[in-house]
């Protein structure tokens, strides 16, 4: 490992760091760095330094692809540098503020304002707060308008940027579609910029004419309508674009996956070599923002899949490894990259697992190519539990089809299925919330015949958000009021021991979709919640909604509006700036009864 530059590293924040976690920090090995496969580069090799701050705890964020493969990709860039910072748990907070400590780098102990680029992920909306958490411990002014050239240069990418407007506040740019080739780029000019003194104003402006993927909300203003609603942001300076359209490689196989990862010091919540085979969806899904974010459908090779996860374990010493894809079952060729893989890892004692299964009519073929090994469960999304709902959402998906691949599962040692639904869909029924445990125990009763044993049957329920970007975007929420009462069904519901039903919190899909539906405004609710205590909101232990309750009241935002109410065709939609490869349609099933 190259020695660390002085100029990068401060043994006595180091020490420091080291002589309060033992005795104090729950987990103390998420806060050290060190890890195999960690990169850490002299000051004299590099001319730029990249932190990516990934808005979630350790155990989170290091099993997330992304962040694995950007980290490798900017690493090979031979004059960038790039570290990794996590959002720390409360203790670990606390302890940093007492002591009046910087949130640090992991690789060389490194303030996060000592940075040239500070980029984020942001994944999922409940975790917009540790955002500011990460910002304020790394001594970055939480607001955009609020930093110099001194301070890094703030950016964002990640699902969650569909709709950027919430966050706009405290995000110099957003970087919408892939990151592979505009990480680079943004970084790069970034710093050209900066070595040539321009001011950080300018900078910005330049970087939004500049690049087509790029949205700097500073440059953008917001009109509302009659009805207090928000218009889409329409720039503020010639020659910044009216539209923001999303960066796209259009070859994965120029992107080598990680072969050495980084190696997590602590249990992470996945421990094992992921593989991105595919990039986008060939289904239709209206509910999916994956699909509409991904698309186009782009995919690796066979032989570059193989090698990269054969090199992968032999040097990490993992013998798990994972196909990813928004359906890895629809990669062309799928029988014969697994029959391939096993070729080559079986005999290495190496387990394949495929997280993501299309019930299709091919579903119980690929049930034959696959075996329990490690695992003895699949995990499968039907969305809905009758072919009519599905035949509206466009999930291509029957009830004959997902009975046949059960068995089939059963039938090669499966003895546990999970399976993903959906609650307050549009047009939906009692029937539909009814048949979630009647098809659940079907499947149940299923794997009895098969296998003289009932299996572990898993129906997880999610509170429909209608997200951005997709063809329900128009639409409103279900209340509050519905969402309990089909909670309360589901619990009465099931008769079988063998058959979970759970559900997701319906206070954290509310502020999800609260947050995921607002427009620039949002972002005095986030930084009132956040200033009010708000920390880690994804985590059950943490997450208090009442913050967020009060936060919503002081700031006067119209909660009714932003979430239940759903937008006429003929309006703006406060995320209407940003566009996608793939065209969103309002359903025809719907068009009768149009909002």
């Amino acid at each position: 490992m190259p020695t660390i530059s002085s100029y990068y590293y401060d043994p006595q924040l180091r020490r420091q760091i080291e002589s309060l976690l033992l005795p104090e920090i729950q987990m103390p090995g998420q806060y050290i760095g060190g890890e195999q496969g960690c990169v850490v580069k002299r000051a004299e090799e590099v001319r730029g330094r990249l932190c990516f701050a990934f808005p979630d705890t350790y155990t989170i964020g290091m099993s997330h692809y992304g962040l694995q493969l950007l980290y490798a990709i900017m690493n090979r860039q031979e004059n960038w540098a790039c570290e990794r910072a996590f959002t720390p748990e409360r203790d670990m907070e606390n302890l940093l503020l007492r002591n009046q400590l910087p949130l640090y780098s992991l690789e060389t102990f490194t303030p996060l304002d000592r940075f040239d680029v500070l980029a984020f992920s942001l994944q999922y909306e409940l975790c917009f707060t540790n955002v500011l958490t990460m910002l304020s411990l790394g001594r970055i002014p939480i607001h955009s308008e609020e930093r110099t050239m001194s301070h890094p240069l703030v950016i964002a990418g990640g699902p969650s940027v569909m709709n950027p407007e919430p966050m706009s506040p405290f995000i110099d740019l957003f970087v919408i579609g892939d990151g592979e080739e505009s990480l680079p780029a943004v970084c790069n000019a970034w710093l050209e910029y900066k070595n040539a003194g321009t001011d950080r104003k300018t900078a910005l402006l330049e970087m939004a004419r500049r690049f087509p993927y790029v949205y700097v909300p500073r440059f953008y203003h917001v009109e509302m309508t009659a009805a207090g609603r928000a218009m889409r942001p329409r720039p503020l300076e010639s020659g910044v674009p009216e539209f923001v359209r999303p960066a796209v490689i259009p070859d994965l196989n120029r992107f080598e996956p990680p072969t050495f990862p980084v190696l997590p010091l602590i249990e992470s919540v996945h421990d094992r070599i992921s593989i991105e085979i595919m990039r986008g969806c060939p289904g239709q899904c209206r509910f999916c923002q994956s699909t509409v974010q991904k698309s186009p459908i782009r995919t690796r090779t066979i032989d570059s899949i193989v090698e990269s996860a054969k090199t992968a374990c032999e040097k990490t010493g993992v013998r798990d490894v994972s196909l990813l894809s928004l359906s890895a079952s629809d990669y062309p060729g799928f029988d014969e990259l697994v029959q391939k893989l096993r070729e080559k890892l079986t005999s290495l004692g190496i387990s394949i697992a495929v997280p993501s299964l299309r019930v299709n009519h091919q579903l119980s073929e690929v049930m034959q190519s696959l075996t329990p090994e490690r695992s003895s469960g699949i995990t499968i999304a039907p969305e809905a539990a009758r072919d009519e709902m599905r035949k509206r959402i466009l999930k291509q998906v029957t009830n004959a089809n997902l009975l046949d691949g059960c068995r089939s599962a059963f039938e090669n040692g499966f003895s546990r299925v999970k399976l993903y639904f959906m609650c307050g869909l549009p047009l939906e029924t009692g029937e539909d919330i009814d048949g979630i445990v009647e098809l659940s125990e079907k499947i149940a009763f299923l794997g009895k015949s098969v296998t003289k044993h009932f299996p572990v049957v898993t129906a997880s329920v999610s509170n429909f958000i209608p997200k951005p970007q997709t063809p329900f975007q128009w639409l409103g929420m279900q209340s509050r009021e519905y969402f309990a009462e089909v909670h309360q069904k589901l619990r009465t519901a099931k008769h079988l021991k063998c058959v979970q039903v759970k559900y997701h919190g319906l206070e954290t899909s509310l502020l999800e979709g609260l947050l995921c539906r607002g427009d620039r405004r949002m972002g005095h609710v986030i930084e009132k919640a956040w200033r009010n205590g708000a920390r880690l909101d994804a985590w059950r232990e943490h997450f208090r909604f009442d913050l967020w309750q009060n936060a919503v009241a002081e700031t006067g935002i119209n909660e009714n509006q932003t979430l239940h109410e759903p937008y006429s065709l003929s309006e703006e939609l406060p995320w209407g700036h940003i566009q996608t490869c793939r065209p969103v349609l309002f359903p025809r099933f719907l068009q009768s009864d149009s909002p």
